[in-house]
């Protein structure tokens, strides 16, 4: 074994072979494997193995399109052929109409990937697989891609490449500990010796906390037992005449596939069980768990229903292993939160499924920064402090009873609720709030009408269309009160914060105390990478001066290591975060300044505080710092408020606005008001895919300032010009939105691809945003937008179609 490396992977399943080849594909050969055991030792060696290219995302779906393509390809490789059942055909089932507008829109959202499925009615699911019943069943989602492949063979065959390219890959040595130095490089400690590296990369499947406790951190993943047995053979698979479809059945918790001449057949059932919380056994290798047929019992009935034939057929083998989750049921590929020089891909649910492609994308941040595709769904930082592993156990446990069943737009499951609240959350829900979560905090999305009042999932407009409506009406008409929890806020001081904050914004920094405004930072590809609001804080008995840097509540780990990353030796730079020590209220509407005139001493007149200016004040006796700022077009004010004494600041607001007519409102309301100002939002409209000027950004950008990060970068793209751009589309519909993914056409050719949409009350408009073709983004041109199944005629209309030349929010 070599003692030094440029990166060293640790773990030999399918995440550890995947990185090691990608990462050899990206030219860089001084790379190294550390696997305990055998290769597939862990999870991978009894993985059902299925490879489908399903996925929630745009990204999901492009990452499984490569492992796909990469599969395909080392199956036929003359020297080293991997068993792959490729385009057996899948269907995923569904028995209500919100499940099939669902399958519509991800057809819509795939094709838009270049990948074809197809919306099946029943008769259709059961005439390409003919062990079905379409009792209960009203259609499905048709993969033609589906199939499975060969666990061993695949990893072995990426290992073999990797080697052929220059890699090492060390078997039987285990890892002892991790030493990282002060020049950000790594020791690995092994019962074989030590190994010096640049980088780590934990690959450890469900041992990745124990890699994790050798750097300091836990990872929010918990392993779950899981049940399949392979059936004997059964004589309607031979009649068939085809290989049978995969299988997967939201309606009764299990899936299917074809193995030989019977089935695979695994289940998701609702007496589940998590798996080695309290530690694994270090001799746990090639193993599996105690086999449990009672507690599948129930989804194994809804089986027999789906399936009759199963009812006479005999089981040949039980095979119960773990398998990882994490909070969301995505994984974890990239940057490790806190460290330099270490990167994970772990939690990979569906990892010989994926893994190709997870490979792919942690190979390319490591090597190059940033992967092609905004890796954010995937991001280990999208998870901040309150990610320890009992809530992802609770977590898990609700994704794997639900393991088929999609998330719906605005759904918020229960498991692991409340995790982090504010002093008003409860005031809140006594006043009616119905809560979402972002980044685990509870955030008001509205007011219920009534105290029995309820939501209907699904992809059109619903009951709370209209509760929105009302609410935005009183902000735009009155002033409206809402609290939003969990947003994003660093402290930086020192002597050279201005000059830092230049270097890594690519537009205007206010520097002159008591002012804000907006910034935006690229990576060094020039497309941007973070929002943030910038506010230069006076000298005050609060402390002397300072700046507040303010972004998007899940940016808060992203953030914090981007920043701390760029700050150079000689900088006198110190940044602190107050992100859980302070919440904002927000007043908002054209009687917004008569209520917090009436609320906090001082002169709020428009000539005394004009827009984008900043006060620290008194609301009541709550210490407060006032921003003028507006993320709903109307004239607003965001306030910040210490916790311990937010309840103090919310009751005085409430007391000043009883005159006012004052109404609570939440961010569903916002988030309809903020697309019609013309408003983005970061990791929905704000890509790493794209740069400033293909985002609509260009005032924010001062090409003329020197040396600001990505700035080459920039001015190279601008040369090659745009790629995409992203525009504001008006719809010709009014019974559903459009949903983030679907695909924008023009005369049936798919040219862009909406990034978020929803009616906007204010105007009467049906808006999306989406990332189009230049040569069809000027205001005029005719597109179509596919909304659950249809293509629904769309305009491109200048941004900002409510109050276009700002005027509200300076009034």
């Amino acid at each position: 074994m070599r003692n030094q490396a440029r990166v060293v992977i640790i773990g030999g399943g399918i995440a550890g072979c995947s990185a090691l080849y990608h990462l050899t594909r990206e030219g860089w050969s001084d790379v190294m494997l550390i696997e305990r055991d055998e290769l597939t030792s862990g999870t991978t060696w009894h993985s059902a193995a299925q490879v489908t290219n399903f996925g929630m995302s745009q990204t999901m779906v492009g990452l499984k399109s490569h492992s796909i393509a990469l599969y395909k390809e080392l199956r036929d490789d003359p020297d080293y052929p991997v068993g792959y059942n490729y385009g057996d055909g899948g269907i995923r089932l569904a028995n209500t109409e919100a499940q099939m507008d669902g399958y519509r829109h991800f057809a819509s959202m795939a094709a838009g990937m270049g990948v074809n499925f197809e919306v099946l009615d029943a008769q259709e699911c059961a005439r390409r697989h003919p062990l079905i019943s379409t009792d209960n069943l009203l259609g499905g989602l048709w993969d033609p891609t589906d199939g499975h492949i060969d666990p061993a063979q695949l990893c072995q065959a990426l290992a073999r490449r990797a080697r052929l390219a220059g890699a090492e890959v060390n078997r039987h040595t285990p890892v002892t500990g991790l030493t990282q130095h002060p020049d950000s490089t790594w020791t690995v400690h092994t019962d074989k010796g030590d190994v010096r590296c640049e980088i780590v990369v934990n690959a450890g499947g469900y041992r990745c906390n124990e890699i994790g406790a050798m750097m300091a951190v836990s990872h929010p993943v918990a392993s779950m037992e899981h049940q399949y047995f392979l059936t004997e053979d059964i004589p309607a698979i031979a009649e068939a005449g085809h290989r049978i479809p995969l299988l997967r059945c939201p309606i009764s918790d299990y899936y299917s596939r074809q193995e030989k001449g019977g089935l695979l057949l695994g289940f998701y059932e609702q007496d589940c069980r998590t798996w080695g919380l309290d530690g694994i056994d270090p001799h746990f290798s090639n193993d599996l768990c105690p086999d449990d047929l009672d507690r599948v019992s129930d989804v194994l009935e809804g089986a027999f229903e789906r399936m009759p034939v199963l009812m006479e057929t005999g089981i040949r083998e039980i095979v119960n292993g773990p398998i990882t989750y994490t909070i969301d049921g995505a994984p974890l590929v990239g940057p490790v939160p806190g460290k330099r020089n270490a990167f994970c891909i772990i939690g990979l649910r569906a990892g010989l499924g994926e893994g190709g492609g997870h490979g792919w994308l942690l190979a390319q941040q490591i090597v190059h920064g940033e992967a092609e595709y905004d890796t954010w769904a995937l991001d280990p930082r999208r998870f901040t402090g309150h990610a320890t592993v009992e809530l992802t156990a609770l977590k898990a446990i609700e994704d794997y009873q639900n393991e088929f069943r999609f998330h719906f737009p605005h759904e918020n499951r229960p498991a692991g609720r409340p995790m982090k609240t504010t002093p008003l959350t409860a005031v809140l829900a006594s006043e009616g709030a119905a809560f979402g979560t972002v980044n685990g905090w509870e955030r008001v999305e509205y007011i219920k009408p009534s105290p029995d009042f309820s939501e209907t999932l699904g992809f059109r407009f619903n009951e709370v269309h209209d509760v929105v409506a009302a609410e935005v009406d009183a902000v735009a008409t009155g002033v409206g009160l809402t609290e939003v929890s969990g947003f994003n806020r660093f402290e930086l001081t020192g002597a050279d914060v201005h000059t830092f904050l230049d270097r890594m914004i690519c537009g205007a920094v206010p520097k002159k105390p008591g002012r804000v405004g907006l910034g935006y930072l690229l990576n060094h590809q020039g497309m941007v990478k973070a929002e943030a609001t910038i506010a230069t804080l006076p000298d005050s008995d609060r402390g002397g001066e300072r700046v507040w840097y303010g972004s998007a509540a899940a940016s808060e780990y992203h953030d914090m290591d981007w920043l701390t990353a760029h700050v150079r030796a000689d900088e006198d730079v110190s940044i602190r975060s107050l992100t859980n020590a302070q919440t904002i209220l927000v007043l908002a509407g054209p009687k917004a300044r008569d209520v917090l005139q009436s609320a906090a001493r001082g002169d709020w007149s428009r000539d005394a505080f004009p827009w984008l200016s900043l006060r620290e004040a008194y609301v009541g006796i709550a210490p407060v710092t006032v921003l003028g700022v507006s993320f709903s077009g109307e004239l607003a004010y965001e306030i910040h408020v210490p916790n311990e004494n937010l309840h103090a600041a919310y009751a005085a607001l409430c007391r000043a606005g009883e005159a006012h007519g004052l109404r609570r409102f939440g961010s569903r309301a916002v988030e309809s008001m903020r697309l019609e100002k013309g408003f983005l939002h970061w990791k929905s409209d704000i890509l790493t895919e794209f740069d400033p000027f293909e985002t609509g950004l260009d005032r924010f950008v001062r090409l003329q300032k020197p040396g600001f990060v990505g700035k080459d970068a920039l001015l190279a793209r601008v040369d090659a010009g745009p790629r995409r751009k992203l525009v504001t589309l008006a719809l010709e519909c009014g019974h559903a939105p459009a949903t983030s993914g679907a695909s924008v056409r023009a005369d049936g050719r798919i040219i862009g691809t909406v990034t978020s949409g929803d009616w906007g009350h204010r105007t009467g408009l049906n808006l999306a945003y989406a990332f189009v073709d230049p040569d069809l983004a000027d205001h005029g041109s005719a597109l179509s937008v596919d909304v659950i199944g249809e293509a629904v005629a769309a305009q491109v209309i200048a941004p900002s179609p409510y109050d276009p030349c700002f005027d509200k929010m300076r009034s």
